[in-house]
């Protein structure tokens, strides 16, 4: 009977795995374009001020705005909140951040809670060296780190200041699984350019309705930098606001957000990459401020000096998080840090590896159309070298997923490009494709304006040869959509994943996209030499596209 069991079992996962879902085994799969139905262009308007789940619903120096976020391994969290209130204004009074204690108690019983961790405090500004433009400072921002935590394990936990009765409720989180390449996170939820508009709370509500276990927001958070400073915003700040002497903006946004994001991340660990919409420049020429003193971030743990890049283990998968907004080429700090953390990952304990950032290497879109080249040019190899399996990115306001893709030539052994820049913002969606007539973007239009640099040629082979832009849909791009929505990652084994797109307007529990992303470790080792077998040789010589992985290691070296 027992015998009987584990073969229904067996069968099922394996009908679960290859049933009707296709796999990247089955690619390159032909491109599919799904254009926008104006039926459902949803409701990009910003929530306003006076809307009760972005009010501030505690008195004194009480937390809110509470988050976990997880350190580099699964034995440790961080949580964070605010404590007092933001000012806004020509004279404002910074709070003293050493007023107020940084004490988290824990444990795995509500009562008691027989742990306690303290912290680190902190404030920022937000200041304009112009006449007429408001200030900021923000509340008391706390970071606490948890430590010698069991994995697979709900914890009970409240944040504040016992000694002056400012504690939080009681809340509650789930560590990760161990690091191993039999446990893996159930569901881990991915969004980016969410913003704080009427479509941002369906993608959130949708992406609740999941029930994940890690939030994965690939960069642009709340769009505070499409207002000035009095608060007055628009979809587009250069179009509004071209006669203002920097680029303003409106940082009480930021606190929105945090109030709105609340019920959902002071329970479901997030994690953040840096957006273009976080630079925020301000006096000084300083930026990102709001961005690396909300959030926690493992850079320390990982090994990194840079808080736009670290990396991090959600059971058998390795993240590596990426700052698109920072100096990434072969000399400067994130590259070699990149390099040496992808040299330390042991495939045998985390045989997922996953890489993300904000700006997209592969898009087809006009918007942002190779705007993030000279990255692409800097680490693309070092990525494709040690085998990632999967990258994240948002920046566009649409949804597509690659076939895998490397140096724009279809490659078995190259990453899938998954861009989920479609979380609900204000800016609205992105329609135009490069490849529609009249669509492809002058070459020097395209570089991105922070990071400067020009690295984006013709092309010089394949169907786009002499070229900027196709002139079809690119064979890198499988699949691509117009619509508002999110994605859940569901890691199975070590070998195969499930990645499901879901968009807004559809039912809660309907894929706008479905995919098994399937790894081949013995055809495609870490740090691989050469691709001599691609997958339109593999075609003409009548070869299978799984392929044969009996010689695979041979067939790659031979050159």
């Amino acid at each position: 009977m027992a015998l009987h069991f584990a073969f229904i079992f067996v069968f099922m996962n394996l009908f679960q795995i290859y049933g009707q879902i296709p796999t990247t085994l089955d690619g390159p799969l032909d491109p599919v374009t799904v254009t926008l139905d104006e039926n459902f262009r949803g409701h990009a308007i910003d929530l306003p001020d006076t809307d009760p789940r972005v009010k501030r619903n505690v008195t004194g120096f009480e937390p809110e705005q509470i988050s976990v976020s997880l350190s580099s391994t699964y034995d440790s969290v961080w949580i964070s909140w605010i404590t007092g209130d933001f000012q806004i204004g020509d004279n404002i009074n910074p709070l003293n951040p050493k007023s107020v204690a940084s004490v988290v108690q824990y444990g795995k019983l509500r009562y008691p809670m027989l742990h306690r961790a303290s912290g680190k405090s902190l404030i920022y500004n937000q200041l304009y060296p112009f006449k007429g433009l408001k200030n900021y400072t923000s509340g008391i921002i706390h970071h606490v780190r948890l430590t010698g935590l069991e994995p697979h394990s709900l914890y009970y936990y409240r944040c504040g200041d016992p000694s002056i009765r400012a504690m939080s409720d009681i809340y509650y989180f789930k560590t990760m699984p161990v690091s191993s390449p039999k446990s893996y996170p159930s569901r881990i939820a991915v969004l980016g350019d969410l913003g704080l508009t009427y479509n941002s709370t369906s993608t959130i509500e949708h992406l609740t309705s999941n029930k994940p276990n890690l939030i994965l927001l690939v960069g642009d958070v709340c769009y505070a930098n499409l207002y000035l400073t009095n608060g007055t915003g628009s979809d587009c700040y250069s179009c509004s606001f071209s006669d203002t002497p920097m680029h303003e903006t409106y940082q009480p946004r930021w606190d929105y957000w945090g109030r709105f994001m609340q019920p959902l991340i002071s329970k479901v660990p997030i994690m953040m990459v840096q957006g273009n919409h976080e630079i925020e420049e301000q006096a000084q020429n300083r930026t990102f401020a709001s961005y690396s003193s909300r959030f926690a971030f493992p850079h320390k743990e990982s090994g990194s000096s840079s808080q736009f890049y670290y990396s991090f283990n959600a059971g058998g998968i390795h993240f590596v998080v990426l700052g698109g907004y920072a100096a990434y080429n072969r000399s400067d700090a994130q590259y070699k840090w990149l390099q040496k953390d992808l040299a330390s990952v042991n495939r045998n304990v985390t045989p997922w590896l996953v890489a993300t950032w904000h700006p997209p290497w592969y898009t087809s879109y006009r918007s942002h159309y190779r705007e993030a080249e000279c990255m692409r040019v800097a680490m693309e190899d070092l990525l494709y070298q040690y085998g990632v399996d999967i990258v994240f990115n948002g920046h566009v306001h649409a949804y597509e997923r690659s076939n895998r893709v490397y140096n724009y030539t279809l490659d078995p052994c190259g990453p899938v490009y998954l861009a989920v820049g479609d979380g609900g913002n204000r800016e609205k969606m992105a329609i135009n494709h490069a490849d529609d007539p009249g669509n492809c973007p002058e070459p020097s239009s395209t570089p991105d304006t922070f990071m400067g640099g020009f690295c984006a040629f013709n092309f010089t082979s394949g169907p786009a040869a002499g070229n900027f832009c196709w002139d079809r849909q690119p064979e890198y791009s499988a699949y691509r959509e117009t619509s508002f929505g999110h994605g859940i990652l569901e890691v199975k084994n070590e070998t195969h994943a499930l990645w499901t797109w879901q968009r807004n307007q559809d039912m809660y529990n309907k894929a706008g996209d479905q995919i098994y992303i399937v790894r081949q470790p013995e055809r495609c080792p870490a740090e691989p030499k050469v691709i001599v077998q691609l997958w339109e040789t593999e075609k003409l010589n009548g070869i299978p596209l799984g392929g044969d992985q009996s010689n695979s290691a041979e067939n790659r070296s031979d050159s």
